[in-house]
């Protein structure tokens, strides 16, 4: 990377943090300060390839840990599908069970700070509340959330680690399609503003009854569709829910004002702006509570110069607004572009490009710039 690039780029990560309380400092020993390898972190799931044998959960987290992040992004629902090369799953029907798996016990173990993980109760499809809940139904997502953020409370307290439980771009998961241009129904409104308010009460009733020993646990809702409510007044997730919920925190899935505008980096500031104002604030993060969940560009779509400049810009602007996470999408690429290949694809040109390893082996620039500002600034606090 550029010696001038990481100049500017450290300049507005300092000027940031001293505009803003940095937000996971609750999470971090109280300190006032965080470093950089625990902001910036990377997606791992469903990657179509992969390059070792070991088990594909855990060889993604090596990966992430050599790139020098300390923060992973996991699909921790139905894990089978997700991280199928060289594992073999055991049956699980509780939360509880999957945390307890010996491919998560290996990852929970890692040297990581953070895990965010894309989670749904048990028993149900995704998207059941989308015609309303039944209170026997918000006391049941209440209690799978009590007990997971309870045994992760209890069986890792003392490790300073954070783990954090969100679902997927909630503007499709609304809608429960991908029609940016239909409008969430009334009634799947209220039942996802009552399925995230009961999700956040089992984490705070673990919380209430166990305290913060050495290790945190947070929920977040993911939003995906800002620049139009933004702009038009569109109904997405990020105006017609968050404010109408007590979450901790919430998860930009970013593609809307950064990919869809490279020249133009005051999109994804002005969205950050924008889904802070719809969002309470919470003791522990302030009015930063919201973090990126996903941003990238595939490498087979986009020029490199384009990559190159709007990248570094994502990072540099979500440093300087205050986001505590920073979550690049992703390791492996999880999309076919040749559709006759299988997975376990070799050719960089079956998939999509969302990578920071290829097929083959090689590594991306996206990797090397990341490398770059992790290893020389990684362990210098903020």
């Amino acid at each position: 990377m550029q010696s001038w690039l990481v100049t500017i780029l450290l300049s507005v990560v300092c000027i940031g943090c001293g505009q803003h309380k940095c937000p996971a400092s609750t999470a971090a020993e109280q300190s006032t300060e965080k470093e950089l390898r625990d902001i910036i972190g990377v997606t791992h799931v469903d990657g179509k390839y992969c390059l070792t044998d070991e088990d594909f959960l855990n060889e993604g987290a090596d990966q992430i840990l050599a790139l020098g992040s300390r923060v992973i992004k996991v699909w921790f629902h139905n894990p089978r599908r997700s991280y199928s090369f060289n594992s073999k799953w055991p049956e699980m029907n509780s939360l509880v069970e999957v945390a307890k798996s010996p491919y998560f016990r290996e990852l929970f173990d890692k040297p990581m700070t953070t895990y965010i993980m894309m989670c749904f109760s048990m028993g149900r499809e995704a998207g059941y509340w989308r015609k309303g809940v039944t209170e026997e139904q918000k006391l049941d997502e209440q209690r799978q959330f009590y007990e997971l953020a309870k045994y992760l409370l209890t069986t890792y307290k003392g490790t300073s680690k954070t783990f954090i439980l969100q679902h997927w771009e909630g503007d499709w998961l609304i809608r429960g399609n991908y029609d940016g241009n239909s409008d969430p129904a009334p009634e799947a409104i209220s039942g996802m503003i009552d399925w995230l308010n009961a999700r956040q009460a089992g984490v705070n009733q673990a919380r209430e009854e166990l305290g913060p020993d050495g290790v945190w646990v947070y929920h977040a809702a993911e939003v995906n569709r800002v620049v139009g409510s933004m702009r038009q007044g569109n109904p997405n997730v990020v105006n017609t829910v968050l404010p109408h919920t007590k979450l901790d925190l919430v998860s930009y899935s970013a593609w809307d004002a950064t990919t869809a505008y490279p020249e133009d980096s005051q999109v994804f500031r002005k969205a950050l702006d924008f889904i802070a104002a719809n969002m309470p604030d919470n003791p522990d993060f302030g009015n930063r509570n919201v973090y990126v969940g996903e941003f990238g560009m595939p490498e087979n779509k986009f020029p490199a110069e384009q990559i190159q400049k709007v990248i570094p810009n994502v990072v540099a602007t979500a440093l300087d607004w205050g986001c505590p996470y920073i979550i690049y999408w992703q390791l492996y690429c999880n999309e076919m572009e040749d559709r006759r290949e299988l997975p376990p694809v070799h050719s960089n040109n079956a998939v999509r490009g969302f990578w920071l390893i290829r097929p083959d082996g090689s590594r991306a620039w996206t990797w090397d710039y990341l490398y770059g500002l992790l290893s020389l600034n990684g362990q210098k606090k903020y």
